[in-house]
């Protein structure tokens, strides 16, 4: 593969933090040393994604800073990838040359892509949603990832993390997503009682859910704004966070079994809710 010109800023920037990696014949050549079962390597700040869906809606993302995209032959073949239409150096590597980038236990499908965190967005920013869901100290990446997806397919506008105890961007968190990161605002903020304060002076009503909560929130909801309190896996919300909350509320289910994985029970929420504000 023929090298840019200088006239692509961005593939000259980063081209330097990716040369040492690779041999003469342009393929992956990691040092011995960077070996490490489970582990990601990360260079000045960077992170892996992985996975034909999280690569490719990061490959489309304006906001995304590329540093280099690993792919497997097959996996260039197979996807159509126009080497010269990326800002970033294409380089292909074996699948094993993969397991070392991301971890053994990592399904990359033949492709890894290096980037930056995208830019952190503030609470003040959100703007034109009249649906957000907010998490108080969900941990899981896989279930964050899964009620990103939710969030996206009934147009919620932003999913809101507290800074402690959530996950932040990372492989395991994009392939769960399957290219719903690239697609919400996700916000972190210091104080969650706080941030439910300021989005209900701009009209939002919230409503925390608990699975023993007297009323339904099929039959509660009100307003033209809505914000969803999602509870931490097994301890649900916390106690300041039911006190900040309008109103604490379970969801209809008629079986026998009334508590729920969180990122299930985000999804029926999510539904009841969009099917209200009409969306």
């Amino acid at each position: 593969m023929k090298e840019k010109t200088s006239k692509n800023s961005h593939y000259t920037r980063h081209t330097h933090l990716c040369r040492r990696y690779y041999d003469k014949k342009g393929s992956a050549s990691l040092p011995s040393q960077r070996i490490q079962k489970g582990k990601t390597p990360s260079i000045q700040g960077t992170f892996h994604l992985y996975g034909i869906h999280s690569v490719n809606a990061a490959l489309k993302n304006p906001n995304r800073i590329l540093k280099a995209l690993y792919i497997t032959p097959n996996a260039l073949k197979r996807l159509n990838i126009v080497e010269s239409d990326l800002p970033c150096p294409v380089k292909q590597c074996s699948p094993k040359q993969l397991d070392i980038l991301v971890g053994s236990g990592a399904v990359h499908q033949g492709i890894v892509l290096e980037t930056e965190p995208l830019k952190p967005r503030r609470l003040s920013e959100l703007t034109n949603t009249n649906l957000v869901v907010i998490m108080d100290q969900i941990t899981d990446p896989h279930n964050v990832g899964a009620i990103m997806r939710s969030a996206i397919a009934f147009k919620a506008g932003a999913l809101i993390a507290t800074n402690r105890h959530s996950p932040r961007e990372s492989g395991v968190l994009a392939k769960a997503a399957s290219g719903a990161l690239e697609l919400i605002d996700y916000i972190i903020v210091q104080n969650l009682s706080e941030a439910l304060q300021e989005l209900s002076e701009v009209g939002f009503t919230s409503f925390g859910l608990d699975s023993e909560a007297q009323l339904s929130l099929e039959k509660t909801l009100t307003g033209e704004k809505i914000a969803l309190i999602l509870g931490a896996e097994g301890r649900g919300l916390r106690q300041k966070t039911r006190k900040t909350v309008h109103a604490l509320v379970h969801l209809d289910i008629p079986g026998d079994i009334k508590s729920l994985n969180v990122s299930n029970a985000a999804t029926i929420a999510l539904y009841a809710t969009h099917k209200y504000l009409r969306l």
